[in-house]
């Protein structure tokens, strides 16, 4: 099996690099998450997020040796978020549950392997805000997130929807207004993995192995602009660092350290709120380079 792969420890370095340091999690802001809620307040939130990606990267280096040649791996996914908003004494709170529901297409030069389709990981966050002033729009929240290993994964398969495993984020976030309708706003998050103890396709190997990962950084930054009571835009620029693997204690040399940016725009209309996000790599370390994000969301209060 290993000979089937051809490089298993390029595979595992790469592959590890796409499905799992970019997991559901979706700590990606759009414009005025960091915004505190109003309390006791339900609301359910339905997306549609699609990513695109292709050229394998290796330290820098764009990989053309087979089956690296015209790489395509497409991942949509639905996914459905409910969310409660209230307060812990005077400090407003929210905490939100997450599924997915998606697939990981590869095809052009990976057409080889197969698909995975099925139940994403489910993902738990709580965020609190210990500074939120309204009339001066200034905000300082704290959010946790907890990744639970309940998407479908097969040992067997390079590909798969789920990733055997836990992981934790902890992110900070801060906005306050710049001039006018403009705010700015700046995000720093770090997430810790646990162990996958049976990776054996993605890892290169015939039998399974551990795999272990560093935590990875995520730093992200940029305008809002209030158009009017409807319409709302922003752009924010993404660096994200470390994240380095290792198989079978054997340390896979494939830091993370890639740019990328969004744009989005938001329409709050009386059904709910409409938002688009659009976004690509800029430049990558490590791993097939992400050519297009894309999500569409509808989110309505109950």
């Amino acid at each position: 099996m290993m000979q089937q792969f051809g490089r298993p420890l390029l595979v595992a370095c790469i592959l590890s690099s796409l499905i799992l340091t970019r997991p559901s999690v979706a700590v990606d802001l759009q414009p005025n998450d960091i915004v505190a809620p109003l309390p006791n307040k339900n609301h359910v939130m339905v997306s549609y997020y699609d990513t695109e990606n292709s050229t394998l990267y290796k330290n820098g280096s764009a990989v053309s040796s087979k089956p690296y040649g015209s790489p395509v791996i497409d991942v949509p996914s639905v996914i459905v978020r409910a969310l409660h908003t209230y307060a812990i004494g005077d400090l407003p709170a929210a905490t939100y549950v997450q599924l997915p529901y998606g697939t990981v297409s590869p095809s052009g030069s990976l057409s080889s392997y197969a698909p995975s389709t099925g139940i994403g990981d489910v993902v738990l966050a709580t965020a609190i805000w210990p500074y939120a002033n309204r009339q001066t729009r200034t905000y300082f929240g704290v959010a946790g997130y907890l990744q639970v290993p309940t998407g479908a994964y097969s040992s067997n398969q390079v590909f798969n929807t789920g990733t055997n495993r836990y992981s934790y984020d902890l992110q900070m976030g801060y906005q306050q207004p710049i001039i006018g309708n403009l705010d700015g706003m700046v995000a720093v998050d770090t997430q810790w993995f646990g162990g996958n103890s049976q990776c054996a396709a993605t890892c290169g190997s015939s039998t399974n192995v551990p795999l272990t990962q560093k935590p990875l950084t995520t730093t992200q930054l940029g305008p809002i602009y209030r158009i009017n009571q409807t319409f709302t835009v922003g752009a924010s620029y993404l660096y994200v660092a470390g994240g380095a693997t290792a198989i079978n204690n054997v340390y896979q040399n494939n830091v993370v350290n890639t740019q990328r940016f969004l744009l989005s725009g938001l329409a709050y209309t009386d059904i709910g709120r409409f938002s688009l996000q659009y976004g690509r790599d800029m430049g990558i370390q490590n791993g097939f380079i992400q050519t297009r994000v894309l999500a569409v969301r509808f989110m309505r209060e109950f």
